[in-house]
This record gives structure tokens, C-alpha cells and sequence, in this order.
């Protein structure tokens, strides 16, 4: 901007030189179909080989790794044009958390495609092309910042997200003992997750932790799921956040404190919302790394893991009316499964995926939650009328051997069935196959 300025002034004297002055930025590529950049480098422009596989298609966040010239690596906005015609909002992303990839080595830049696939027959394909930088959007996500108390996700003016991230206070500590993620319903009219307070404080929202952990040779043994004694999960910074017309996302770095409040273990923690057609769509990814030496991660069902809990209003009003839908069908309403050391019930081991319906403000509510199959097993699930529920692992952390997790959790309102249930964890677990070609 400061290398035009001067011109500009003294060209905008007359009309006859504002359109010549809005030649020369046009021909130069400035304005850049709304991204952040001031230069719109030349366009990069793809064609996408889309293939569904042996599984029908509908609805589908596909991610595919690029590599983009150096001056379009800030650039986030990207349109594709399927073979009728129609155009679909991409967006660019730096690599997620979990990806293991970095640039080229000759000048490109690593970034990530990201797209909803609307619809594709098992054994058929499409073509995509693609533009970057691409046309504007009509919706997209963005970050609302509350300092040292949320930051807050929204898809236009609609609240998806809200992570809470007060510092600790001594004073106030079972409010702020720990960091967690609420989750509207998809109107945004409401939160569909519990916060602190309630039936079990120590149950909310989106969150992750364990009632077991020791270290030091068995010295230490600490509790960051109930946060008791001076064990606590504390807010460390924003590392990044994205957003646009396909996604919100934010990584964070999170303290694991145990004795005299030590920090024994850093996570960097990452949550993703997909804006697809129906419901919300949430991606949690974690890396934990010691800080102590090895680490021995434990608990129960009930107080480790990754889990969702469901607003108070079900654990006072509406819990009789909670129900489980697993791969083998429809439970009774109120009856919940839970594994146990003396069972070892193999209905409540490594499922693929489990699914919680709930009534909350007389709407009633399916939870998906997809447990990726790289993650940690045996994963050990729990479930409760109230509205928790999730798994937990036995996992070891050491100096090379951090800790990765990733899963899904699919929001809907009304109920679902077993088949789409199996879809959601069809596509978060054998995405589809894209090939990559430069027009």
C-alpha cells in the first residue's frame, strides 16, 4: 500500500486518471478476490480427479495436500467448477496438526485444499477444476476474541464453536481448572454442551484428559480430569487460527500441570469445524508431549479420555429419554453400556463409532463420536443417560513417543440411523481418493 500511495494521490485528480489509475492496479493483480494479500500473484489453477471408491458419497470435507508457488502462499480462497458447471467454495489451509509434511524444497509451499464433496456413487468419479486464488463466498467462518475468556467461532453471524480459556484463578479455580470446547446446536441459538457447576463440575463441553497420570518413577500422580490438588490445564496461546467459506480452525497450546502446579506435559491441541450442509461437523486433533520423562496415562471410563457431555438441562429434565445408537442398532431409552475390568463386555471396546440422542430445549439431539482407528486401543467406552459420554486408553508418554489422537464428533437435530452413522465414520476413516494434475 505505501508504494502506491503517492502515485495514486496525484493520478486521482481527475476522472480520466482514476481509470487510469484503476487500470494499472488491475493489470498489476491487485485486489485478490478477497484474500488478505495486496498482490494477486498469476492464478494456479488445478484439475481434480475426485474418486468415491467402494462407498456412496454425500456431504463429504475431503482435504487434499498441494503445493502452491511462494507469492500465493498466503492466499486461502479458492473456487471449483464441477463437470456441470456448478462452482463449490474451497478453501486453502496451512497442513492440519497431524499431517507429517512439509514444503517442496524448490519455493512451493505446503498448504491444504479443503472442499464438501456434495454427492459421489460408490465406484464413480468427477472432475474438479480448480482456481486460486478463488471468488469470494457468501458465508464464511471467522474468530471473535474474548481476552482470557473465549474465543468464539461463527459461520457468518452464527455462533458453531466456543472454546474456554480463562486463566486459572485461586480464587474462582473450579471455574477455570481446565480448558474445554462448547459446541451450539446448529441453529446457534444454543449450547448444546455443559459448562462448570451442574450434576459432576468436572464433566464439560468437548474434552480431554485423564484421572490417572503419574510420572517420576511413580512420585507423582495426578488427576487433570477432575483437576484436583494443584493439577490443572491452563491456556498457553493461539499457534494458529484459519477460517473461511469451508472451515474454522484454531491450534492451541495447552499446559498439563500436576504437583505444586509443574507443568509435566504440553499438548498442542487442534479443533476443526466443517461447515457442511446439515448439522456441525467438529475434527479434534491432539499431539501430548512429556516434559518429565515417561508419563503413564490411565483412568476409568467415566473420567479419561476424549468425551462429550450434553447440557445440565438433560441430567435434570430429560435423561430418561436419552438413548444410544451403536453399530449393532437402537438401545432402550435410558439404558446406557459401560465397559468394566470384570466384563470385558466386547460391546463396549474399540467401536467404531457411537452415537448419543438427547432432548434439550424440546428439540431432540443425535451426537456421533468417530474414534479413528490409528488412535490408542483398546478404547474403552462409557456411556450415561445424563449425557456423557466417549472412551478412554492406557497410553505411555515418552520423550520420542508423544501422545496422537484424532477424532470426529457429528452434531444433528432429530435422529439418525445405523447406515448414517456408518457413512459418518466411512468418510472420516476412508476419505476419498484424489488425483492432482496442473492445468
Amino acid at each position: 500500500m505505501r508504494l502506491f500511495h503517492r502515485p495514486l494521490r496525484n493520478l486521482l485528480g481527475s476522472p480520466g486518471r482514476l481509470t487510469i489509475a484503476l487500470a494499472m492496479l488491475l493489470g498489476l493483480g491487485w485486489l485478490s478476490s478477497g484474500d488478505s494479500t495486496a498482490w494477486a500473484a498469476q492464478p494456479l489453477r488445478l484439475k481434480l480427479t475426485v474418486k468415491a471408491g467402494q462407498f456412496d458419497r454425500q456431504d463429504t470435507p475431503v482435504s487434499v495436500p498441494v503445493t502452491v508457488p511462494a507469492d500465493l502462499s498466503k492466499v486461502t480462497s479458492a473456487t471449483l467448477v464441477d463437470e456441470q458447471g456448478n462452482k463449490l467454495p474451497g478453501q486453502l489451509t496451512a497442513p492440519s496438526l497431524l499431517e507429517q509434511r512439509g514444503d517442496d524444497g524448490q519455493g512451493g509451499t505446503a498448504r491444504t485444499l479443503h472442499f464438501i464433496l456434495p454427492r459421489l456413487k460408490a465406484g464413480q468419479q468427477t472432475t474438479l477444476l480448480v482456481t486460486i486464488p478463488g471468488e469470494a463466498a457468501e458465508t464464511a467462518t471467522r474468530w471473535n476474541h474474548a481476552e482470557k475468556q473465549y474465543a468464539e467461532l461463527l459461520a457468518g453471524e452464527r455462533p458453531v464453536l466456543r472454546y474456554m480459556c480463562a486463566p486459572l484463578d485461586p480464587k474462582n479455580r473450579e471455574q477455570t481448572y481446565k480448558v474445554f470446547h462448547h459446541l451450539y446446536d446448529p441453529t446457534g441459538q444454543q449450547l448444546v454442551t455443559k459448562g462448570s457447576g451442574g450434576r459432576f463440575t468436572h464433566h464439560r463441553g468437548l474434552f480431554y484428559g485423564f484421572n490417572r497420570v503419574s510420572y517420576g518413577d511413580g512420585k507423582h500422580n495426578v488427576d487433570v480430569w477432575h483437576c484436583s490438588r494443584d493439577a490443572y490445564q491452563s491456556h498457553d496461546g493461539f499457534l494458529a487460527e484459519e477460517a473461511g467459506p469451508v472451515l474454522g480452525r484454531h491450534l492451541l497450546a495447552i499446559g498439563w500441570h500436576g504437583d505444586q502446579g509443574k507443568t509435566f506435559a504440553e499438548e498442542a491441541r487442534e479443533l476443526t469445524a466443517y461447515l457442511v450442509p446439515q448439522g456441525q461437523l467438529i475434527e479434534f486433533a491432539s499431539r501430548l508431549q512429556t516434559k518429565v520423562g515417561p508419563i503413564k496415562l490411565d483412568g476409568d471410563p467415566q473420567h479419561a479420555g476424549f468425551h462429550f457431555r450434553a447440557a445440565n438441562e438433560v441430567a435434570d429434565s430429560t435423561a430418561k429419554q436419552t438413548y444410544y445408537l451403536r453399530p449393532d442398532g437402537k438401545g432402550a431409552l435410558g439404558a446406557t453400556r459401560n465397559w468394566s475390568a470384570g466384563s470385558r463386555d466386547p460391546k463396549t471396546v474399540n467401536l467404531p463409532w457411537n452415537a448419543m440422542s438427547f432432548v434439550l430445549g424440546g428439540q431432540r439431539y443425535t451426537a456421533v463420536y468417530l474414534d479413528h482407528p490409528a488412535n490408542p486401543k483398546e478404547a474403552r467406552y462409557s456411556e450415561r443417560d445424563y449425557g456423557r459420554f466417549g472412551s478412554y486408553f492406557e497410553y505411555t508418554v515418552e520423550e520420542n513417543r508423544p501422545l496422537e489422537v484424532k477424532y470426529r464428533v457429528v452434531l444433528r437435530q432429530g435422529e439418525l440411523t445405523v447406515e448414517e452413522a456408518q457413512q459418518l465414520h466411512t468418510d472420516f476413516v476412508h476419505p476419498v481418493e484424489v488425483e492432482v494434475a496442473q492445468q
